[in-house]
């Protein structure tokens, strides 16, 4: 590649990445306002004045109030941050995360075999999606994880990379949830990555424990067994198993043994049919599949973390390039229902006195991302695609 090709990728880039957050900025972030990222500012500038990180909390007139959930070493990455102006840092988080999607796109396109210029629609249309506009319009960490779990399965894993699992490590630290892409790595018996993904972890538990033993003290054996801090599970905007069935229980709460049945018998089948398309040399599949599969069995999925509808969306599109096949009522039904989504278009009005949903209409538009999460997990095609290396 010519050194001009090269400056006019890097232009177009930085284009993009500016033109995207300009848009964000101006329109759709009239709403959270960053919510999320100025909780978490908080909580750092309340842990970096000698407090307990774990027993500050943000007065919230919808679930009381709103804890710091994540693991201390999140905190290696979030403290710095408190000490910028709060306007840079919303900035600067716009810019990652819209720089994030710009190159993970990149990289599932060129993994799935699609052409190149695919990239150039998709971002913005990722980025219009419900999960991409609440993950940014909140100012929450997502895609940071998402590029972390990316690099390993897209770039280093398929290099043969010993760095490989590094990634998965490190967002398995920051946020405990990515932790199943470990378990997938290891029922594909990829055995380096899997070890290194969790030694990476435990060596960043351990170096916390280190580093800030009352924090990793009061999470580990506190914070991260009460359930109460993370929020009511009955809130539309949560889309995983768990609170599809306490919505249906209303005004009871849910069984759990059932929850945890019917999930892990879900699971179970989404890694059996990951494992079947990394087998094929499908990892899109397989890191989507992972990912979907964790945001059912999780207690608490926003709609923000289901960004894994994207990658699948893109590989159920590379199963029916160039060719007819019903698959393509689930790629054009499933973006707009991503596009529709849960909390932006609805007021369901039920969050502040729960209720059940007790008609068919509101059981699915209350269930929408997490109907199309079990629908791309049974039917997105696994099949082999050619792929190239990721440069």
């Amino acid at each position: 590649m010519t050194s001009m090709k090269r400056l006019h990728r890097v232009v177009v880039f930085l284009l993009a990445v500016a033109g995207s957050a300009w848009v964000f900025w101006n329109y759709h972030n009239r709403g959270h306002k960053f919510y999320d990222l100025r909780i978490y500012m908080k909580a750092m500038d309340w842990w970096a004045g000698g407090n307990d990180l774990y027993s500050w909390f943000q007065p919230d007139f919808l679930q009381g109030k709103l804890f710091f959930t994540y693991p201390p070493f999140s905190g290696v990455f979030l403290l710095p941050f408190s000490y910028l102006p709060l306007g840079l840092v919303e900035v600067l988080f716009v810019l990652g995360t819209i720089a994030a999607v710009i190159v993970t796109t990149w990289w599932i396109v060129r993994a799935l075999g699609l052409p190149t210029w695919i990239t150039a629609p998709a971002v913005p249309m990722i980025l219009a999606m419900e999960p991409l506009r609440e993950t940014i319009a909140l100012g929450q960490l997502n895609l940071l994880l998402v590029f972390l779990i990316l690099l390993d399965l897209l770039v280093l894993r398929p290099k043969g990379s010993k760095w490989a699992g590094i990634g998965i490590g490190l967002a398995t630290a920051i946020k405990i949830t990515p932790g199943i892409f470990i378990v997938y790595l290891l029922i594909t018996k990829q055995w380096r990555a899997a070890f290194t993904a969790m030694g990476t972890a435990a060596g960043a538990t351990v170096l916390m424990f280190a580093v800030a033993p009352r924090a990793s003290w009061d999470f580990w054996t506190g914070a991260l067994w009460d359930t109460a801090r993370v929020g009511r599970t009955d809130i539309t905007g949560n889309q995983s198993l768990l609170a599809l069935l306490h919505r249906l229980a209303i005004p009871l709460e849910p069984n759990r043994l059932i929850w945890l049945a019917l999930g892990l018998a879900i699971v179970a089948f989404g890694l059996w049919r990951a494992a079947q398309a990394h087998r094929e040399g499908n990892e899109v599949v397989a890191a989507a599949l992972t990912g979907l599969c964790g945001g059912v069995i999780s207690p608490i999925t926003w709609a923000h973390h289901l960004y894994w509808i994207a990658p699948a969306l893109l590989a159920v599109l590379a199963a029916v390039w160039g060719r007819w096949s019903p698959l393509w009522f689930l790629l054009i039904g499933g973006y707009f229902v991503s596009l529709f989504g849960v909390v932006s278009a609805i007021d369901w009005d039920f969050a502040i006195v729960p209720k059940a949903t007790d008609t068919p209409g509101s059981f699915v538009g209350r269930n929408l991302l997490l109907l199309l999460s079990l629908l791309l997990i049974a039917f997105t095609p696994t099949r082999h695609y050619p792929t190239r290396t990721v440069v």
